[in-house]
């Protein structure tokens, strides 16, 4: 590589960050006379790198969005950093992106410097994935798009959406942002109709577009979507109230059961007040406490218990 190609690939990697750089400070980094980096700006600008200019004591030289997409320059811990991201997406619930997100990991793969290849595989040979709790409800691309160009132009959209009881309605939403949970996708926003932040499963949404109309700018009631989301579901999701007696010391328990709501009875007795969403979870911690265990509530759970105590009599020809 000649030095005038290796200088060029030095400058263009410095105008790939998001930033302006003054025409002195490239020239201090490259070693080089500014007059040399106006020629070397000019050559990028024939290959068709859209670089900008501006002048005066805050201005400089910076990468813009053009026309085409030239050539990306990588060093080398982003092209891992790219390679194993290609990777995660080609197992990501989102319709069609594994055979895109394969296709331009493939393309990566056969240009990666030897060294860069097997760094990655090696990194890929040792990590297994986790696959989610439950079957991934896949969501178009076109619609992320839509939503996500919505959001950053901070345009209204309008959809259709299906609730978790099967009854459909048209959505008018101010969207605010995108929120990946695993499995699901979810989308938050302001229903301008009612008057609301709401959350949406984004495999319910059918027909999105953008109305072309401003979103009016809110504060969101939480520090931020993800968490916003999260609390959303945990209301959400059915609560039970559990209250039990537990013959055991409550120290004894505290050991098994960390920060529950404990307190004691006497000596050999403590009394037992949980919240959960899942009465498998309560009936699990319960059945596995070593004690004997009276349910005084809710109702559900003593039936619950019930019905596995008889499966596990019939698992042990009882």
């Amino acid at each position: 590589m000649t030095d005038t190609a290796g200088r060029l690939l030095r400058l263009l990697s410095l105008l790939q960050t998001p930033r302006e750089w003054p025409g002195s400070e490239l020239a201090e980094r490259l070693a080089v006379s500014p007059r040399t980096i106006r020629r070397d700006v000019d050559r990028l600008r024939e290959l068709g790198y859209p670089v900008e200019a501006r002048l005066g004591v805050t201005g400089g030289y910076r990468l813009v969005a053009g026309a085409a997409m030239p050539p990306l320059l990588l060093d080398d811990e982003e092209a891992v950093a790219v390679a194993v991201g290609l990777r995660t997406a080609a197992r990501q619930a989102v319709t069609g992106i594994e055979e895109a997100a394969l296709r331009a990991l493939t393309k990566l793969d056969q240009v990666l410097p030897s060294r860069l290849r097997h760094r990655v595989r090696n990194l890929t040979t040792a990590t297994v994935p986790m696959a989610p709790f439950g079957t991934p409800d896949p969501v178009d691309p076109e619609l992320l798009t839509t939503l996500a160009a919505a959001i950053t132009g901070r345009q209204r959209v309008r959809f259709g959406y299906r609730g978790h009881d099967g009854a459909r309605s048209r959505r008018h939403v101010d969207p605010y942002r995108l929120v990946s949970a695993g499995r699901r996708w979810y989308l938050v926003g302001h229903d301008n109709d009612r008057d609301d932040w709401r959350i949406y499963r984004l495999d319910r949404i059918d027909g999105a577009t953008n109305t072309g109309a401003r979103a009016v700018p809110r504060q969101l009631p939480a520090p931020d979507a993800a968490t916003y989301v999260y609390d959303r579901l945990l209301r959400l999701a059915p609560t039970y109230r559990a209250v039990a007696t537990l013959h055991a010391p409550v120290d004894q328990v505290r050991e098994r059961l960390g920060d529950a709501d404990l307190a004691p009875v006497d000596a050999r007795t403590c009394r037992l007040v949980s919240y959960t969403d899942t009465l498998d979870w309560l009936a699990f911690r319960l059945t596995t406490l070593g004690c004997e265990v009276e349910v005084h509530e809710p109702p559900e759970l003593r039936a619950h218990l019930r019905e596995l105590g008889a499966r596990a009599l019939r698992a042990g020809g009882g």
